[in-house]
């Protein structure tokens, strides 16, 4: 074994076949451990008949497990072994609280036989660790943990069950060699949760066990990553023990540093076994250059090896910076083109996601820029045919149209039987919702990309001419202006109090009712993105790249997200989420709370377009053509449907039905 003292170089020595994490925690270095086994067919356990409490049986003779039909903490029904190693093992159980339907979970237990009381101390101290950095993550990719509790001399860990196999299982199982599009999707995925652990606050997560036993193909065909036993919170300069398995290992981690690079060379070396079929854990550690994948498996493309090769590299000053990077690599490739998501691809319920049937379509004359406005079972939607489109929203049918004298990007309001909007003509309307009539205009004195905001008897709206007006909703008379920096497309938000726009210079102004300035925000560049309220915050994008939650009274930044491109997408807040596109193509969903990263979907263009959030689904368009729907809480696709053209107009969901513009000229509804 290298010296830990000892910088170790490419090739020198060769440690024992053990396992680095048995010196801290037996078991842990088990092929398979607790929070993601295959689940092996079970015949369906009746409810028990006899007493709740039920104590532990005997372990079945010399193997020191429990026998099945065990009930713990009056709870969980252990119904047989899925695995085990060293001093942990992990069981297939029935949850009993839930006694009309057969709810499975994995339960994971470590049997604490040592005899020193500081061995017994730290064997302890890992598994709470174990359950207590599961408990805190929330990425679909992570399995959930539902309980933690001790009996005796041994500790339990309750986790969800994922039924699938390990990769580890699949590579001995396959005949030849994995495609390689196959595995650069899982090596996506991989980087998408290790990137969520890398950039956890206020501590980074270091897993410090990658490798193909540890990463689990579900029954959906999502990778996901399990045994957390000897992962880490990281603090810069900290070193500990030496841990993690022998061969995947960086070098760095031999000297008890444990750093989120380190990942990354485990994740090039699970990828190099994978792609080879060549086990590390049998050859002289570091020698990975020495053993070319081409050599194995001539159908690997030289450019996938290149970005493995430099996961790999020991130097972790010229490995890939981050689990960002190296997936921004990997989709570059050739092998990744046509992937969906960078993340979770399963289709729901057996569907096709590009089997959608339209329900309607009514095509205008121009681009459908406009964001629909659905209200009394009527659909009104501009386009830049100069026309504002009154259709019945059940059945698309043509009620009415007015014309103005220019395009129409602008998103119609509708409030008090009046529908208003504004004009590249330089005009803001409105008129009768129900016939069509011309009710007033105001004419400002340059083009109005901004969408109008009803609020406090008053139409907000903002226009190129640097100003934000409010004009008397019934009268059109103008209450009052105010001057901005730059021209306003934002779309005016309000508060209890207050109104909040923002302008293509880049600052966001909160004005009073009064029309009296209160604060405002500097980004580095355009706010085009309309800022949303939501309790004590706001929170709006900018074409600086990130996305800012704002204290609502004082405009002071509570937390900011940085995406890869410019954001003019609107968020939209629901369930403490924020959801929100960018023109990096992906579609982003952010904890409102601490702006930390829930999940993130990619897809084939920019996203300019707002989200709409119906029922546990988020809704929006790409420049790419397609309609997306997205499962809110895991980013996985649902369906999308493929329009002629980019599709620039934000979706608004009604009555179970999602209605989006595109300017292939037509406006769409579409089943939920």
């Amino acid at each position: 074994m290298p010296n830990p003292d000892k910088d170790p170089k490419e090739g020198e020595g060769r440690p024992s076949g053990e396992d680095l994490s048995t010196r801290v925690m037996p078991g842990l270095a088990a092929r398979r451990m607790g929070t993601g086994l295959t689940a092996p067919p079970t015949a369906a356990v009746p409810p028990p008949t006899g007493p709740a409490r039920q104590a532990p049986a005997p372990p079945a003779p010399g193997s020191g497990r429990l026998a099945e039909g065990t009930v713990l903490q009056d709870r969980y029904r252990i119904l047989g072994v899925l695995g085990s190693g060293g001093m942990s093992t992990v069981y297939k159980a029935q949850d009993l609280r839930f006694p009309k339907v057969q709810r499975f979970c994995a339960v994971k237990e470590m049997l604490n036989t040592a005899t020193d009381p500081r061995v017994r101390a730290v064997m302890m101290q890992n598994f709470e660790r174990e359950a207590s950095i599961l408990a805190t993550l929330q990425h679909p990719a992570i399995p959930q943990v539902y309980d933690y509790f001790t009996e005796g001399d041994r500790a339990y860990l309750v986790t969800e069950l994922i039924p699938g196999k390990d990769l580890e299982t699949l590579l001995n199982e396959t005949e030849g060699f994995f495609p390689e599009p196959q595995v650069v999707q899982w090596a996506i995925q991989i980087c998408d949760v290790l990137t969520y652990l890398h950039t956890r606050r206020p501590q980074p997560i270091v897993f410090r066990d990658m490798k193909p036993s540890n990463l689990m193909l579900d029954d959906q065909g999502r990778i996901r990553l399990v045994d957390f036993g000897i992962a880490k919170v990281f603090q810069s300069g900290e070193k500990g023990t030496m841990i993690g398995t022998e061969g995947y290992s960086p070098p760095e981690q031999y000297r008890g540093v444990a750093e989120p690079r380190g990942d990354i060379y485990a994740l090039g070396a699970t990828l190099h076994h994978l792609l080879t079929k060549q086990d590390p854990r049998l050859e002289p550690p570091f020698t990975f250059h020495k053993r070319p994948i081409h050599q194995y498996n001539p159908a690997v493309s030289a450019e996938l090896q290149e970005i493995i090769y430099r996961a790999l590299e020991y130097d972790i000053q010229k490995r890939f910076g981050s689990a960002e990077e190296m997936k921004r690599a990997l989709l570059s490739l050739k092998s990744a083109r046509g992937l969906v998501s960078t993340a979770y691809m399963p289709t729901p319920e057996g569907v096709h996601p590009d089997a959608l049937k339209v329900i309607w379509q009514f095509a205008c004359e121009d681009e459908v820029r406009s964001s629909p406005c659905i209200h009394e079972g009527i659909l009104y939607v501009g386009a830049y045919d100069n026309n504002l489109y009154a259709l019945d929203a059940e059945t698309g049918k043509f009620l009415w149209k007015y014309a103005t004298e220019g395009g129409i990007a602008s998103s119609p309001a509708v409030a008090d039987g009046r529908v208003f909007f504004g004009s590249t003509d330089g005009s803001l309307y409105a008129l009768n919702a129900e016939t069509g009539r011309l009710m007033w205009t105001y004419p400002t004195k340059a083009r109005i990309y901004s969408s109008p905001r009803v609020q406090f008897g008053h139409v907000f709206i903002g226009s190129d001419d640097h100003h934000l007006y409010a004009v008397n909703a019934t009268s059109g008379r103008m209450a009052w202006k105010v001057e901005t920096e730059g021209a306003v497309r934002s779309t005016p938000a309000t508060g209890p109090d207050a109104i909040y726009v923002g302008d293509e210079e880049g600052v966001l102004h909160a004005v009073g009712v009064n029309g009296r300035l209160i604060w405002r925000f500097r980004a580095r560049r355009a706010i085009t993105s309309s800022p949303v309220v939501s309790q004590d915050l706001l929170y709006v994008g900018s074409q600086d790249w990130f996305v800012y939650a704002l204290d609502l009274r004082a405009g002071w930044v509570v937390w900011r997200y940085r995406t890869d491109g410019p954001v003019v997408s609107t968020p939209a807040v629901a369930e403490g989420t924020v959801f929100i596109g960018s023109a990096d193509g992906h579609v982003y969903a952010l904890d409102a709370t601490n702006g930390y990263l829930v999940w993130r979907y990619r897809t084939g263009g920019q996203v300019t377009s707002s989200p709409a959030v119906y029922q546990g689904a988020v809704y929006v368009g790409s420049v790419d053509g397609y309609v997306y729907s997205l499962d809110a809480r895991t980013g996985q696709l649902r369906w999308r449907f493929q329009t002629g053209g980019p599709v620039v107009s934000s979706p608004r969901v009604a009555n179970d039905i999602v209605y989006v513009g595109s300017l292939d000229h037509n406006v769409y509804a579409l089943p939920i």
